[in-house]
């Protein structure tokens, strides 16, 4: 069983950056397809990036595009979510979650992180 925790979350204005930090267990690092998902209230949660264990690929949301970078380490097991430019409307609940199927075969996730909250003031 795959254990994910998210760390990182908090408040920040406007323009600031955060990084999220997911740390897993329970399943060799390398062949897990890592990601993030975000749900704000009233909303669905939504995938904001991924990056795939086959080939390194990732994916990311139009709408953080350019702004967010996901990476992992795979010495230590981690995924990360560099966010920077931080605008009021990225205020949600960020999930990380994995998958042992390459990114582009992934119609649902597996493994899915409690949960780490980020509000961004404006």
């Amino acid at each position: 069983q795959v254990q994910l925790v998210e760390s990182g979350g908090g408040l920040v204005q406007a323009g600031a950056s955060l990084r999220l930090s997911c740390a897993a267990s329970g399943h060799t690092f390398t062949r897990l397809t890592m990601g993030w998902f975000r749900q704000a209230p009233g909303n669905e949660r939504d995938i904001v990036a991924a990056i795939s264990w086959n080939d390194g690929s990732t994916y990311y949301a139009g709408s953080v595009q350019g702004r967010f970078t996901i990476s992992r380490d795979n010495i230590r097991d981690t995924v990360y979510l560099q966010m920077n430019n931080l605008k009021p409307e990225d205020t949600a609940v960020y999930y990380c979650v994995a998958d042992a199927r390459p990114y582009s075969m992934i119609t649902s996730w597996t493994y899915w992180g409690q949960g780490t909250q980020v509000t961004v003031s404006s």
